[in-house]
């Protein structure tokens, strides 16, 4: 998958629409595997506030769904986007639950693990809110914890953007 860039991937968005990412072209791309019930919930605030104060110069966050993390995204993906909405105000683009690990995991994850691995190499995922951050020529330049704050992310868009 090395050298292909996330522009090549088809996925559904949170209203069941198929979207191509070629889209963002141009962009870059902040990309989260989310959920509604976790400790880390509450960066859904941080992130919106990320994309407020920089989409004007090419920020897009993509949120994805994943109930693979202790059932912390149970929901249906209306209840998912009514969720978001309501209690963090996300505007944001949201999409279609999905696996980002195991033998059902969605391609867009399959490339953005190869292209950045964990800690020690490792591709899988350990839990939800990690990011990765995708530059505007569909190209992966680093890999966050989920213990990494849009804060902390801030910092480092400063720099590509």
């Amino acid at each position: 998958m090395s050298g292909a860039s996330v522009y090549g991937f088809q996925v559904r968005n949170i209203k069941g629409e198929n979207v191509s990412l070629e889209q963002y072209r141009g962009k870059t791309l902040l990309i989260v595997n989310v959920a509604s019930k976790c400790g880390f919930t509450p960066q859904y605030k941080g992130l919106e506030e990320l994309y407020q104060k920089y989409s004007d110069r090419g920020l897009v966050i993509l949120g994805f769904p994943c109930n693979q993390f202790g059932g912390q995204e149970p929901g249906t993906d209306a209840e998912i986007a009514t969720f978001c909405e309501t209690n963090f105000g996300v505007t944001f683009p949201m999409f279609g639950k999905i696996d980002v690990n195991g033998a059902g995991t969605a391609p867009v994850y399959k490339y953005l693990k190869s292209e950045a691995p964990g800690l020690l190499g490792t591709v899988v995922i350990k839990w939800n809110f990690t990011k990765f951050l995708v530059d505007k020529s569909g190209k992966v330049i680093k890999r966050y914890a989920p213990t990494d704050t849009p804060e902390a992310v801030g910092k480092d868009l400063e720099v590509v953007l």
